[in-house]
């Protein structure tokens, strides 16, 4: 298969079938996407329970006699300022996925961006220091609006570029993930990335 650049001015790339070539299992990229997002999660919530409120040692009135309900302590979780029932603790949200899997949900997740022609080749354009106009001048002639920018390398210009530019990002190769593939119309990526994303995935 061959991966085309976007301005069209160069040969297209061949790439590796193993890696573009893929079906696209939907449910396995479900599993791998629902995995990254559980991951994500801080799971830090926490809550007081009856016994580690602070207080409620006395009992407020005497069982009997008094015409009220029956209380025992001041922090009751039925009472105001009490712990709570059930009360939340930290937690570990993470899913394990296996090497394997996210490696061909990811194969499969670029295999259909080229089949639909959303995934695209580019050499990095020549900003000298970090410019929001320039970068969107340059992707203003590709006709590209909402776009994921690949490279081999965390790149500080292309970074600081984009980042004032909506539904425009710039990640390394290392920093792939299938959430960031999907969200973006295009994905642009460089020719020495693609050769990592081979290396990786194939």
């Amino acid at each position: 298969m061959k991966l085309e650049y976007a301005d069209k001015s160069r040969e297209s790339l061949e790439v590796v079938d193993a890696v573009f070539a893929r079906d696209y299992n939907e449910s396995l990229i479900h599993q791998v996407v629902v995995g990254y997002f559980a991951g994500a999660r801080a799971g830090t919530k926490a809550q007081r329970s009856r016994g580690q409120v602070r207080g409620g040692g006395k009992k407020p009135w005497r069982q009997k006699g008094t015409g009220r309900a029956r209380a025992g302590s001041i922090r009751n979780p039925l009472w105001r300022g009490g712990g709570v029932i059930h009360a939340a603790r930290p937690r570990n949200h993470a899913v394990k996925v296996n090497r394997k899997m996210y490696r061909a949900a990811m194969a499969g997740i670029f295999s259909e961006l080229l089949r639909q022609g959303r995934l695209h080749a580019f050499s990095i354009p020549e900003i000298e220091k970090p410019k929001t106009s320039d970068l969107m001048h340059y992707l203003g002639s590709l006709g590209y609006k909402d776009v994921l920018i690949v490279t081999a390398e965390v790149n500080e210009i292309l970074t600081l570029s984009s980042r004032n530019i909506p539904a425009v990002d710039v990640c390394a190769v290392s920093e792939l993930n299938p959430v960031s593939l999907l969200a973006f119309e295009k994905v642009l990526i460089t020719a020495e990335a693609l050769k990592r994303v081979e290396e990786w995935l194939a």
